[in-house]
């Protein structure tokens, strides 16, 4: 708990408006998409970098706990305040943007910046920010680079990590640290921006995100296929970039993520298909857009595509993405609780992996609806569970580990965009030996030696 002299010094720094600790308040923010609660001592609104850096001076002298909070949509509790001390959220205040730069196609914007909103000031310039978790309408920038967000755009475009140019930050001695440039190149010095980034808020405060923008693209074609088995699909997949065609994105559902939507939204998705595979490919010349589809056409029905199906308008493609966004929250017709995972493989593993999750389901009596990203090989697995059901529970979480285990055999990693925070955090012994874990603790203890920020999450 916080003492009165703390809770003044705070009142000092950012006013009585901007902290609170009512149990309203609290309750608000003790929890995330994973909807494990805990609850903080106190939320905090910093106005601005000088507010940043003197509750992190004060925070650092009195050894009380700092989490950064974006939107609070995240699935790992990388946001959660586990250990009391102060959230320190940037939607009141600093969720600007500061600048869109045509000239040199960048832009700046503070923490607290919705990433749908950079995305339609871009496209008001006539530019275009590519990456767009499906969290997009709500989800904010500081949080995307925080975890490294990706989204349906990132087979062609990338993710997060590929637009940040530069950084401000604060450390938690409250000292200000520029990372990066606003250049194309900057090759001077250690990458500290890309050490920042999917830090999940450990080891600096980021105060003031410069972003790159790319041109927005003239047309845009969306398809889908309907396979036979998951198998087929995910082969399909990674033979099309083999054929040289780089999609926008290539996202699948598997037949129990076909049947969820279907029964909660009626979007005409054949619901007897093994799997589908939606497809977007965008450029400059519509004729290349057309051959794409033509070369993606024939990829699809030499792996066993019985039908495959080109968009005829905006709405028929709205619909297809339709379907796919609201996977997640279609799914919990199977089950009061989703241990949902976002493990990623190199794509030719892609068979071999639903195959092998296949079996794992099975083995544990679950259900394991999957679909995702898999133009980039991230595979979203949820393992449907009763969450009042202890013996379920238990079965589930085993399931879970078994499924990690297989990934990295694969040669794969535990996350390609949620993070670890506290949900991952068990199985990074999996992912990485004692030796690189000891690295990543003493990366952790030069940035934080009094470990306030956010301590306890990835495994350190």
């Amino acid at each position: 708990m916080l003492d009165t002299q703390h809770i003044k010094a705070f009142v000092d720094i950012v006013g009585q408006e901007n902290i609170y600790t009512d149990k309203a308040h609290l309750i608000a923010y003790s929890y995330d998409a994973t909807r494990s609660k805990f609850e903080p001592d106190a939320v905090v609104f910093p106005r601005d970098e000088k507010d940043v850096s003197e509750i992190l001076r004060y925070c650092n002298e009195h050894n009380i706990i700092i989490t950064p909070r974006g939107a609070g949509s995240g699935f790992t509790g990388g946001s959660l305040g586990i250990n009391g001390g102060i959230i320190l959220g940037f939607e009141k205040h600093m969720n600007k943007i500061l600048e869109i730069d045509m000239d040199n196609m960048v832009a700046v914007v503070q923490p607290g910046v919705i990433n749908m909103d950079l995305q339609k000031k871009a496209l008001e310039h006539g530019l275009f920010y590519p990456p767009d978790p499906a969290s997009e309408e709500h989800s904010t920038i500081g949080g995307n680079v925080g975890e490294n967000a990706g989204g349906m755009r990132a087979a062609k475009y990338g993710i997060t990590k590929d637009y940040v140019m530069a950084l401000r930050a604060v450390l938690p001695s409250g000292e200000i640290i520029r990372a990066g440039k606003r250049t194309i190149k900057d090759v001077a010095g250690y990458n500290i921006a890309g050490i920042l980034i999917a830090s999940e808020g450990t080891l600096a405060v980021i105060t003031e995100i410069t972003l790159k923008l790319i041109a927005k693209p003239k047309f845009t074609k969306t398809a889908f296929g309907v396979f036979p088995s998951v198998k087929e699909a995910m082969s399909a997949v990674y033979k099309t970039f083999a054929e040289g065609i780089t999609p926008v994105a290539m996202e699948f559902l598997d037949n129990l993520s076909i049947r969820a939507v279907e029964e909660r939204f009626h979007k005409g998705l054949p619901k007897e298909a093994g799997a589908i595979l939606i497809t977007d490919v965008d450029g400059s010349a519509l004729n290349v857009l057309d051959e794409q589809m033509q070369k993606i056409d024939e990829v699809f029905k030499q792996n066993g595509c019985s039908e495959f199906k080109i968009a005829k308008d905006e709405n028929e493609a709205k619909d297809l993405w339709f379907a796919r966004r609201n996977c997640s929250q279609s799914i919990t017709i199977y089950g009061s609780k989703k241990l949902n995972e976002d493990i990623t493989v190199p794509r030719s593993k892609l068979p071999r992996l639903l195959e092998k999750i296949d079996e794992t389901a099975k083995k544990y009596g679950v259900l394991v609806p999957c679909f995702g990203h898999t133009g980039d090989g991230n595979v979203h697995t949820n393992v449907m569970v009763d969450g009042s059901n202890p013996e379920e529970l238990k079965k589930g979480h085993e399931a879970i580990e078994e499924i990690f285990k297989i990934t990295v055999d694969l040669g794969g990693t535990l996350s390609g965009e949620h993070g670890i925070g506290i949900s991952k955090a068990p199985f990074m012994r999996l992912a990485f030996t004692e030796q690189e874990m000891e690295l990543f603790r003493a990366i952790k203890k030069a940035f934080d030696p009094n470990n306030i920020l956010n301590p306890h999450k990835m495994g350190l």
